[in-house]
Parts: structure tokens; sequence; C-alpha cells
């Protein structure tokens, strides 16, 4: 793919990733709808495979590659979720994976991304570190590099999540999904373009990492620069190919402190029974905030991963 995904491009995906990613529920909730006074839908892609959306967009990536390309690998340089989601997608194609992590990389995603089969390759934990291994990396191997958010694969992947939870819950007045590279964001602002024009796609973003909302209103790219989040999945900079999108599709981008998102992330965990990590959160922690009008409206949140160390739980960071 080479330019923005079509319609036609969402549907190949979905029917590319049909039978390895789940079709996750919608949920809702009494307590926290009222709490909003809205109607509230959660897409749980927490309970996605590698327990976040950055599946879908690995899988459509993987699935969509000659026999040829396939069969030298594919690799990437990431700490989080994408790791994970790239090494089983190319476990279940039966080809290599090669993930370029960070040495200080906690062991738990380590082991994550060695359980799915891949190989790992560590390097200093600066970004240019981290491209320049990634470089040697294919050129030693010839893999594939599949880019964790700026590659029109993964956008049209993502773009799957949108479109089933349209299905599922017609006539939404907003989507809300957190950004950070802008993968899943740019994903659900083209699936509500093509699928369900009317609906509106906000953004929210911690204040602490605020660059997507910067670069929104400024028209540019603004990189992301020291980010301090709780959020911690939601720390990287736009891209071209996302900020292209989001640009022309999503309608703001709002931002809530880490208090309120640790709050919200607490009462999906109490109320809902459902184990959500902070970057899943802000959505929510933004609608009960009030940095987003939508009340009276039917709202649909995007839960995106959850994925975090039980050990190390927010709430009890906090109070340390």
């Amino acid at each position: 793919m080479d330019s923005i995904p079509t319609k036609q491009d969402i549907e190949q995906a979905a029917a590319r990733i049909r039978d390895v990613a789940h079709r996750t529920p919608v949920l809702s909730s009494r307590t926290l709808s009222g709490m909003s006074g809205a109607d509230l839908f959660f897409k749980c892609e927490n309970l996605q495979r590698v327990g976040a959306f950055k599946f879908r967009g690995a899988s459509n990536a993987v699935l969509s590659l000659g026999e040829e390309e396939a069969a030298r690998g594919v690799a990437t340089h990431s700490s989080g979720n994408h790791a994970q989601a790239l090494a089983l997608a190319a476990r279940l194609r039966g080809i290599p994976a090669h993930i370029v992590m960070p040495e200080n990389a906690p062991a738990v995603k380590q082991r994550a991304v060695r359980g799915y089969g891949a190989e790992i390759t560590f390097c200093a934990p600066t970004l240019e570190a981290r491209e320049s291994t990634l470089a040697e990396v294919i050129a030693r191997t010839g893999a594939t590099f599949i880019h964790p958010y700026n590659d029109w694969r993964i956008i049209a992947g993502q773009a799957t999540t949108g479109k089933e939870l349209i299905e599922e819950v017609p006539d939404l007045d907003v989507i809300m999904a957190p950004v950070g590279g802008g993968g899943l964001l740019s994903g659900t602002a083209l699936a509500a373009h093509y699928y369900s024009p009317a609906t509106a796609v906000i953004a929210a973003e911690p204040a602490g990492a605020d660059d997507a909302a910067r670069s929104f209103r400024a028209g540019h790219i603004i990189p992301s620069l020291q980010p301090r989040t709780v959020a911690d999945g939601l720390l990287t900079s736009l891209g071209d190919k996302t900020f292209a999108v989001i640009r022309d599709h999503v309608r703001d981008i709002v931002t809530v402190d880490d208090a309120a998102i640790i709050r919200a992330m607490r009462l999906v965990w109490e109320r809902m029974n459902v184990v959500i990590e902070p970057s899943a959160a802000v959505p929510l922690a933004a609608v009960l905030e009030g940095a987003v009008e939508v009340r009276g409206m039917r709202v649909g949140i995007i839960f995106s991963g959850g994925n975090l160390d039980l050990d190390r739980l927010p709430w009890m960071e906090a109070s340390a």
C-alpha cells in the first residue's frame, strides 16, 4: 500500500485478519454512563490477542506480504505491544521475526516477545540506537521493516477496530480513541469516514505527552520531547502518514492529567471488572473530566489495551 487506505483496503484487511484476530466485545456500564451523562460503549481491545489493538495492524501487515518477501521475515524496533503483536503475527504465518529492544526493556516484555518465537537484538535505550541497530538487523537478514504505526498496512488493520464498533453500535455521535503515534486514531478516523460519516472522532492524550494535540493545532508535526505520563503507551510522536489522516478526519484532540487517567482506570477495574492499562483509560478520563462535551450523546470509546505490570499498578505508585 502506498497511499491512504480506501474503504476497500479496510474491507480487505478485515477479511485478511478475520481468522487470526478476535472480534472483541463491546461492553457498557450504567454507572459510567450515568457519571458522564452519555450512553457509553466500550470496544474492548484489551481482550485482543497480545492484549492490545496492535495485533490487528501487525497481522494485516504480515499477511499482506508476498511469499518471497515473507520468507525473509519481518523486523521492527519496539519495547511495547507492537513487538509482541509482530512476533505473534509472524509466528502464525511461520516466518522469522526480529525485534530490536532497548536493553532496559522490562523483563516481562522480553519474555513475552521470546515466548512468541521472535529473535531479540538489544540496543542502547535511545532512538538513534534503535534505528541503527534495526538497520544492521535488516541488512543481515533481509527482513521487511514493519513500523509500529506509520505504515498504511498497519493503519488499515487498526481501522478494523472502528469498523467493528460501528457495525455493532450504529448511530454513534462520537468515537474516542487514545493517541500516541496515531495508528489507532488514524485508522479509527478512516473507519468513521467510510462507515459512519456523521460520527465525530475525538482523540484524548495525556497532558504530559501532548505533542499530538499541539501538532493538531499547529498544522504540522511537533515531536514528543521528554514526555512524562503514566500512560506509557502514548509516548511516541505522530508519523507523517498518521498525521495526514488525523489532520483531515479528526475533529479534536483533548488532554487530561495523570491523576484523571488513574481515576478512570481504577473506575473501570472496580465498576466493570475489566483490566485496562493507563493508555486505554485516557479517553474515558477526558469524558469524565469534561474535556469533551458528550452529554446526551452516544459515545464509543476504544479500550486500546490491557498490558501492565500488576506489581506496579499506578494507584500503588501514586500512594507510595
